[in-house]
């Protein structure tokens, strides 16, 4: 996340109002969440787990998805 230059505050914005595309019902120790958000015109990717005995979000990580992987939109992989 901080490689690709995405702050504290952006990533907070993104998990507050961005869009989960995917969910990991499997996942352990905790499911966890695929969101698309846009900082300005910059779409980012946010994974994270969440704690619900705890209530908490866990930020497992965060990036600028590529497009030579995903489709137009951000929410698909390309084949």
């Amino acid at each position: 996340m901080f490689k690709c230059n995405i702050s504290v505050v952006n990533v907070k914005f993104i998990v507050e109002s961005g869009e989960v595309i995917i969910t990991y019902y499997y996942d352990k120790p905790y499911p966890s969440y695929l969101i698309l958000g846009y900082i300005d015109s910059r779409p980012i990717h946010v994974v994270t787990g969440v704690d619900e005995i705890l209530g908490r979000c866990i930020i497992i990580t965060a990036y600028q998805p590529d497009r030579n992987i995903w489709e137009a939109g951000f929410k698909l992989k390309r084949d």
